[in-house]
């Protein structure tokens, strides 16, 4: 790593400041999406309270959701932000985070594809198409994911396995092993890659610890917070994993209809056309992806195997790595040689960028609010005029904005659970004593029939407290009780 360091090379200058720009305009932007309302209180304002509980030293309880933080999933990577929210607490630690971790794992991609190839400039450019790949700026652009820190870890542990550093490896297995509590369907195959191309120890150590990893994430630490080791056995289709593999064999034609079905191909299309399907020759790295892509084509939840989703990102490292180790065996000249493939990846990187990226200018660029609209001017407003303590349930738009508390919730929990609970087995009940404690609800004025039908069921207990052109503050009247649900 120190050789890098002093050589100076100028591609890897160049990347560097394209990291640089990258990190300021995307935190920038999401920053600002998120500040004009374009966020949530699924997900950003669930890691914006939990994170915030931690920095406080009390237990990450997630009111938005009802779940522990770290029970959702065992996201302990994100320990490494808790100093930022003792000192300077805010969404934009999240969103520059975010858009910092996954612009550095253009270095790892920078560095192989410069050894491999001996090209700064081919490197530069891998380096950047890591950057603009659909399912990379798709899950920057996702409000805020923990998964995120995979765009950095992976592709350094592979550029580490690659390369034979293991000190590097390590540290980059371990990391993406405290991401999430599924991450060892990537990091399994990458331990039987390195079983199989590089060191046998090494590789089954790392396979064993991904494993071993998981089990204890899984019925360790999730059953003991949330009480199941998993919450998402529902996204396998046919009734469960034995459902399944019961179909393959009796209901064949069932499965293959289901793995065309809503477009699951297309998204595996999406997600290997900017690398020009190149890997392919050599798949033996990209392989390392493949369990990913194929639990996200398998799971029956839409969000998983559609490109602009955080569930993808974790699969790209190994597409650029497994394209440019597939470009290192090939000629140097000749209709079949690297340069050939080379023009393929880039013109296939463009299109893709233009097509399917989040890019200035491209076709999938975000509309959103800005900061300064008035709704969003008119919804800081509101929300100033709730006390720091106050236990509040608010418009899910404005939940994020209020997230430093112990108790905020998605209206109309807690009067009417909605997306609540370990397994939304409280869909639809009153939570009665968390209901009890809400003393403000921050509503916009115009109601959805769904948000108005639950408002004017408790609307007696409740008097107008604030109000401006977009939002009204309400506030409990504990002379009068809340009407029990019918």
């Amino acid at each position: 790593m120190k050789l890098w360091l002093r050589s100076r090379d100028p591609g890897l200058l160049a990347l560097c400041g394209i990291i640089v720009a990258f990190t300021v305009y995307y935190g920038s932007l999401t920053l600002d999406i998120h500040h004009g309302l374009g966020t949530a209180a699924y997900d950003s304002g669930l890691y914006d309270q939990g994170v915030w509980l931690l920095s406080r030293f009390r237990s990450p309880f997630v009111t938005t959701m009802g779940r522990n933080l770290l029970g959702d999933h065992t996201s302990f990577i994100l320990l490494l932000l808790v100093p930022f929210y003792w000192f300077a607490p805010g969404a934009w630690i999240l969103f520059w985070s975010q858009a910092a971790v996954i612009g550095l794992g253009a270095i790892p991609v920078y560095l192989y594809a410069r050894e491999t190839l001996r090209s700064s400039r081919i490197a530069l450019f891998f380096g950047v198409a890591y950057l603009v790949h659909p399912a990379v700026l798709g899950a920057l652009l996702e409000n805020y994911h923990p998964d995120s820190f995979l765009g950095l870890f992976i592709p350094i542990a592979l550029w580490a396995a690659l390369s034979r550093r293991w000190g590097w490896y390590a540290c980059a297995v371990a990391g993406a092993l405290l991401v999430k509590e599924d991450v060892a369907l990537v990091i399994v195959p990458l331990g039987l890659w390195v079983a199989a191309r590089r060191d046998r120890r090494i590789g089954f150590v790392t396979a064993g610890a991904a494993v071993l990893t998981t089990v204890i994430a899984m019925f360790v630490v999730m059953r003991s917070l949330i009480g199941v080791p998993t919450r998402n056995a529902w996204r396998i289709p046919f009734g469960g994993p034995s459902g399944f593999l019961s179909a393959v064999f009796t209901r064949p034609r069932d499965v293959v209809s289901y793995f065309t079905s809503e477009g699951r191909p297309w998204y595996l299309v999406q997600m290997m056309f900017p690398m020009a399907f190149q890997f392919l020759r050599r798949p033996g790295v990209a392989v390392v992806s493949a369990l990913v892509l194929f639990t996200n084509v398998l799971s029956t939840y839409w969000y998983q195997f559609h490109i602009e989703y955080h569930y993808s990102i974790v699969a790209v490292p190994a597409l650029v790595f497994g394209t440019i180790w597939a470009i290192s065996h090939l000629p140097s000249t000749g209709w079949r040689g690297r340069r050939v493939a080379l023009i393929g990846v880039m013109a296939a990187t463009g299109v893709s960028a233009l097509l399917w990226s989040p890019i200035p200018f491209g076709r999938s660029f975000p509309s959103y609010w800005a900061s300064d609209h008035p709704v969003a001017v008119a919804a800081r407003e509101a929300v100033a005029e709730i006390p720091d303590s106050a236990v509040v349930a608010a418009h899910f738009r404005l939940a994020p904005h209020l997230a430093y508390r112990d108790e905020i919730y998605q209206f109309p929990t807690p009067f009417r659970a909605v997306l609540y609970g370990v397994g939304l087995e409280l869909e639809g009940t009153r939570l009665t004593e968390r209901a009890e404690r809400v003393e403000f609800l921050v509503l916009q004025r115009e109601l959805s029939q769904e948000a108005s039908d639950d408002f004017a069921f408790i609307e007696d207990a409740f008097d107008e407290y604030f109000s401006n052109d977009f939002w009204i503050v309400w506030q409990r009247d504990r002379l009068t009780p809340l009407p029990p649900l019918p």
